[in-house]
């Protein structure tokens, strides 16, 4: 498993800041090695969402696992899902706010406000096209693993008082002034 774990781009990267591109559903096989690839990404960093771009691969393709705040989450215990060219078809005009962090971003954590519940069209890891409705953090996961499909960072979304706060950080991630411990490419 190990020879799959891929290096996430960190905070700075361009392909973190480029909006993806479809994933071409006839290369099956690609498709399939990049997911099996990104969940031992995932599982050796501890993270609960990774999107491909974080990997280097400009495509949409994300998945979430939530057994891994589970302890927070009770009802996320037998949460998975892989999700390939995502796009939401719905959102809540309710707003919650939660705590972020990303991989990309390690050490910086914030609130941000988003809907709290989504309506999402996607093809599964059997490519079959799916309409699922998510709530709660499950919800919160997906969107900020969209959010990397279009190019974008959790830190964009947050208060201008709370960038300020964290721009140190940025910084030093920049310069490569951190050291996570799972590999990551600036």
């Amino acid at each position: 498993m190990e020879n799959n774990i891929l290096p996430i781009y960190l905070y700075g990267a361009e392909v973190l800041n480029v909006p993806a591109g479809e994933a071409d559903l006839s290369d099956r096989e690609h498709i399939t090695s990049l997911v099996e690839s990104m969940k031992s990404t995932l599982k050796s960093a501890d993270g609960c969402g990774l999107a491909a771009p974080q990997v280097g691969v400009s495509e949409r393709i994300l998945i979430v696992d939530g057994t891994v705040v589970s302890d927070v989450y009770d009802y996320l215990k037998d949460f998975r899902r892989t999700m390939i060219n995502p796009v939401i078809l719905e959102e809540s005009n309710e707003m919650c706010t939660y705590s972020e962090g990303c991989l990309s971003v390690p050490g910086v954590y914030a609130d941000v406000r988003r809907p709290s519940k989504i309506k999402v069209e996607y093809y599964n890891e059997a490519f079959e096209k799916v309409t699922e409705e998510f709530d709660k953090f499950a919800c919160r996961m997906i969107q900020h693993e969209m959010d990397h499909l279009d190019g974008h960072l959790f830190v964009e979304k947050v208060a201008p008082i709370r960038k300020k706060m964290i721009t140190k950080k940025l910084q030093n991630i920049v310069k490569g002034r951190i050291t996570p411990r799972y590999r990551t490419r600036q």
